[in-house]
């Protein structure tokens, strides 16, 4: 059991736990500017806390980079078919955002949530390579990140090959000589239809999000650039008024640090949740996409093995020589047949519960992150009203006298 809640800025952190009861607990801190021109990154401190036995000791810290945190979620996506692999924080390549203190420190927080999330899974939590990934020395870490998996493995030629074989595939398809075969069950049409709509009204409402951010950030300058005006006709004019002036412009300013505030605020805890929903949609989509592929592959075989049975009953009938040779294929794709089948139905097994975990889960940060901008709103509201209230007094003496 890993025990974690959520932080008031909407990342996973430690909460009490019993000192006898396992625990793994991570955190992402003090981005740092390594290198210089297009080689300059950010490193992050990662500092680990867990009664694991497999792990080396109490705690542990490493320095890791955004490329080491790519690398654990390709290698978990590829090992653990049919989990929701948490979503990463994208890659700026614009130089001016890439290094903002803005830009560090939301990334900072995603990553932190990214790698808590995965030490909360039950299954992932027993990942090597999460051992390996906050463990590791970074001379190991960037051997393990060098070695090429999956796909990536594969020669030039063999990428040309995939080419034709998809090209190939396409056209089929087109012309009406292959359909592609997909699967039908009503309750999985359920499930990808209300996470394509959970997708485009995650995407408004987090877009909408952004431009109430932009507002409130330009009302805080506007209401800024207007106090140090009034201040500065309260310098001309010098007695009663001057003075009313100069604290009308002084309250303004005031009032824009709070909408300043009130703006990062709402970027952090309600903006940036938003966003790192969509993106757990889209790793939702890329693991329906395995799905989807495996059940091709256990489709394509089962039909291989008809068309092979066929081929044997031919042969028996001729009394080939090739008979045995195709027995011996036929058993092969017997064997292919039952672990793509036992594949596929692991995937929907373990989908069935990632949804459940998914649905429950969302249900907790949404409600956080509304809570956190009902209290922020609040809270902005009340303050301008009570500075603007503390004027009234000086400003109605003033209009009477």
């Amino acid at each position: 059991m890993i025990a974690t809640q959520r932080s008031g800025t909407g990342s996973m952190s430690p909460s009490s736990r019993s000192p006898s009861g396992p625990y793994l607990t991570v955190s992402v801190s003090d981005p740092a500017k390594m290198g210089s021109g297009v080689q300059a990154y950010i490193s992050y401190k990662v500092i680990t806390k867990t009664n694991f036995p497999e792990y080396e000791g109490p705690e542990k810290i490493v320095i890791r980079r955004y490329s080491d945190f790519v690398w654990l979620k390709d290698r978990l996506f590829e090992k653990y078919k049919g989990v929701f692999i948490p979503p990463l924080p994208e890659k700026s390549t614009v130089e001016k955002f890439r290094f903002s203190a803005e830009f560090i420190e939301m990334r900072r927080q995603a990553l932190h949530v990214f790698v808590n999330r995965i030490a909360a899974h039950r299954e992932l939590q027993q990942s090597e390579d999460l051992r390996i990934f906050l463990q590791a020395d970074e001379q190991t870490m960037e051997r393990a990140r060098s070695q090429e998996t999956g796909i990536f493995k594969k020669k030039p030629t063999d990428f040309m090959q995939i080419f034709k074989d998809v090209q190939s595939k396409v056209s089929d398809v087109v012309l009406g000589k292959e359909k592609p075969v997909e699967e039908s069950n009503p309750e999985y049409e359920k499930l990808k239809k209300y996470l394509f709509q959970l997708e485009d009204h995650l995407a408004e409402t987090q877009k909408h999000a952004y431009r109430l951010v932009k507002r409130h950030r330009e009302l805080g300058q506007s209401l800024s650039d207007f106090g140090k005006a009034f201040k500065l006709l309260g310098d001309c004019e010098g007695n009663g008024l001057g003075k009313a002036f100069s604290e009308f412009g002084a309250k303004s300013q005031i009032l824009a640090i709070k909408l300043q505030r009130e703006a990062q605020h709402l970027l952090m805890n309600f903006e940036e949740p938003l966003k790192d929903y969509v993106r757990a949609v889209q790793s939702i989509k890329a693991t329906m996409t395995e799905r989807a592929n495996a059940f091709r592959h256990h489709c394509e075989l089962a039909e291989a093995i008809k068309f092979k049975e066929i081929d044997m009953n031919k042969l028996r009938l001729t009394r080939s020589e090739k008979l045995m040779e195709a027995e011996h294929e036929y058993e092969q794709l017997k064997a292919d047949g039952v672990e793509a089948t036992g594949k596929f139905e692991r995937i929907v097994r373990t989908m069935n519960e990632e949804i459940v975990r998914f649905q429950e889960q969302k249900t907790l940060d949404m409600g956080l992150a509304f809570h956190e901008f009902a209290k922020g709103q609040a809270s902005l509201a009340n303050g301008i009203a009570d500075g603007w209230r503390s004027l009234l007094p000086k400003l109605e003496s003033l209009s009477s006298s």
